[in-house]
């Protein structure tokens, strides 16, 4: 029996299915309405199945039966990519889509002009990339509907390869006018009583925090969010200090004014920026192509958008 459905309507359909907005699914796929719209009803009139409850207020639900649907058209999605990185390691070519996650407390700065000069370097790649948490890459890593993720070795599960690349040191971010912004160096001690500005993002709040237990004390968290730009700009307003690992290239927030960064002791372990990816990858050309690029850009003293500390020896991949 003759397929009469594409990858693509597949593709439309799982958006779908996960956003619950074909509006929501036409921006994140940059395709019209109407095309997606099309494409699922293709799909229902093909296999004969109402696969979403249409609600004007509250979108689309998803039915009974168009949940078991979504499970399978992943995995068609899935095996239809592992069949181009097939393509590409039998050819000796770098080719084909590339799904790449990215923590987003860094991906702004990171990710676009890596991916960038990556694919120039192999044109015939195409790149589809999201930000996330720390949570969701260790999710979508599973689930395989990311190939490789850039981000830190925060609780990386037995299940997931990291791969670390660049050491980051703690520091503390302060206003200028900030009573502790001229000394040299400052420890969990120092600020403990200060307003505090949390990045309460999964795995790194714990991590932040955890300088403050080990030491016996308890942090005055006075702001919590899981923007990293918003989190500069309180800072810079003099609504309390910050911990990060990220010191960018600029020291000004993005509303203009000056933050000062100061080192915290050299005893508190510094987060490792990597790529992770799942045990369970077949690493196809591809794959193994764009963690050797990564290197190659992270490990330099030219990160995009970084100040650069220490770095590591050439990888070794897990296969």
């Amino acid at each position: 029996m003759p397929l009469r459905f594409t990858l693509r309507q597949l593709e439309y359909f799982v958006t779908v299915g996960e956003v619950g907005s074909i509006a929501q699914a036409s921006a994140k796929v940059s395709v019209s309405s109407p095309s997606i719209s099309a494409a699922i009803s293709q799909l229902e009139g093909e296999f004969g199945l109402q696969l979403f409850v249409r609600k004007h207020a509250h979108g689309l639900s998803l039915t009974q039966g168009g949940r078991q649907f979504l499970v399978q058209a992943k995995r068609v999605l899935a095996a239809a990519e592992e069949l181009n990185g097939l393509a590409s390691d039998i050819s000796g070519h770098v080719q084909g889509p590339l799904n790449v996650g990215c923590l987003s407390s860094f991906a702004q700065l990171v990710l676009p002009q890596l991916r960038h000069r990556f694919e120039v370097k192999f044109p015939q790649v195409c790149i589809k990339q999201s930000e996330l948490d720390q949570a969701a890459i260790f999710e979508r890593l599973r689930n395989a509907e990311i190939d490789v993720a850039l981000t830190y070795d925060l609780e990386t599960p037995p299940d997931i390869t990291f791969v670390p690349m660049l050491k980051l040191p703690v520091y503390a971010m302060l206003s200028e006018s900030h009573p502790l912004a001229a000394h040299a160096q400052l420890s969990p001690e120092d600020l403990a009583e200060c307003p505090m500005i949390l990045l309460d993002l999964p795995y790194s709040a714990d991590y932040f925090l955890s300088f403050f237990h080990a030491a016996g004390l308890k942090p005055n968290v006075t702001e919590r969010t899981r923007d990293m730009a918003v989190m500069r700009s309180l800072v810079a307003n003099g609504y309390g200090y910050a911990l990060a690992n990220i010191r960018t290239l600029s020291d000004r927030s993005p509303d203009g004014n000056k933050l000062k960064f100061i080192p915290l002791t050299e005893a508190l372990r510094p987060l490792q920026l990597g790529v992770a990816y799942s045990k369970a990858l077949h690493m196809t050309r591809t794959v193994q192509a764009f963690l050797e690029h990564c290197f190659e850009v992270i490990s330099s003293e030219d990160v995009p958008g970084l100040h650069v500390m220490a770095s590591y020896e050439s990888p070794k991949t897990e296969r």
